[in-house]
């Protein structure tokens, strides 16, 4: 079979953790995988492990553009589907968030996923088929104290995904959630980051709670039970991929399961007592 013949597929955010073998995962079962990276060095990086890498910031649309016209000079102009992954989760009380700090949250987890998801649909019309799929969170249905700036990149996505999908029924392009919890990766030590650079946590009155945060967030291995390693959600990937019958959404992690079937069955406010309690936690 000839390379441009391969299904192929561009996914975003794969210098590390799901992204990354996602990338490998999907390569051994023999698509087409376009792994792109914001940073350079971590695009020289996938390219030398084997895959076919590009470079695309999803903070600019120029990047964006050249990332899209780069992959289908590679597919020989055809994209059968988008992994939409690369985010970052910045932590703090939601009163202790700058306008330009969330802004920034929305650009890379939300913004720039729809600016790219918007250059790759009329491809798809074209061939009459895609496959969209986004890698959204437990905490795209659920809040928690602490994570509000991802929580609001997370749920606007759900809402803005659960539309296209309506919106494209009869094109043959399918859209589909993935709702992970806690997944082994560097999730968190870009959080830590984000957390130092942008959080005034000594003049905060939520101080004390921040202490505890940050011991979560530098604690080295899993921060909390059933955390499970990247190939969990490989496996939903491949389905919402490769399955005829594509699901709209797919839980990932135990917490994902329960926390979905609490958030049903349970009044609001008890269901507060329960986050306000396993906050510390917290969620990758």
């Amino acid at each position: 079979m000839h390379s441009t013949d391969l299904r192929s597929i561009l996914i975003t955010g794969c210098s590390s953790g799901i992204g990354q073998h996602c990338a490998r995962g999907l390569s051994e079962r023999g698509w087409r995988v376009i792994a792109s990276a914001r940073r350079p060095e971590d695009v020289a990086r996938l390219a030398r492990e084997g895959l076919t890498a590009i470079r695309l910031d999803l903070d600019d649309s120029a990047s964006i553009r050249a990332g899209v016209e780069q992959t289908l000079e590679l597919t020989g102009g055809r994209l059968d589907a988008l992994f939409n992954n690369g985010a970052y989760g910045q932590p703090g009380a939601v009163e202790d968030l700058s306008r330009e700090v969330l802004r920034a949250q929305l650009e890379t987890n939300l913004l720039g996923w729809h600016d790219l998801t918007c250059r790759v649909i009329p491809i798809m019309r074209r061939q009459g088929h895609g496959r969209i799929v986004q890698n959204s969170s437990i905490l795209g249905f659920l809040p928690l104290p602490y994570r509000g700036a991802y929580v609001a990149s997370k749920y606007a996505l759900e809402g803005l995904s659960d539309t296209l999908r309506l919106e494209l029924r009869g094109t043959g392009i399918r859209v589909s959630l993935i709702e992970p919890g806690p997944i082994l990766s560097r999730f968190r030590d870009n959080a830590h980051r984000a957390f130092l650079s942008n959080i005034d946590r000594e003049r905060s009155p939520h101080r004390e709670s921040y202490r505890r945060a940050e011991a979560r967030l530098t604690k080295a291995g899993p921060a909390q039970p059933f955390t499970l390693p990247p190939d969990a959600v490989l496996k939903k990937l491949v389905h919402a991929l490769e399955s005829p019958r594509p699901r709209a959404r797919y839980y990932v992690t135990l917490p994902t399961h329960l926390f979905g079937t609490l958030k049903r069955i349970l009044p609001t406010r008890a269901l507060d007592w329960i986050l306000t309690r396993v906050s510390r936690g917290g969620e990758g």
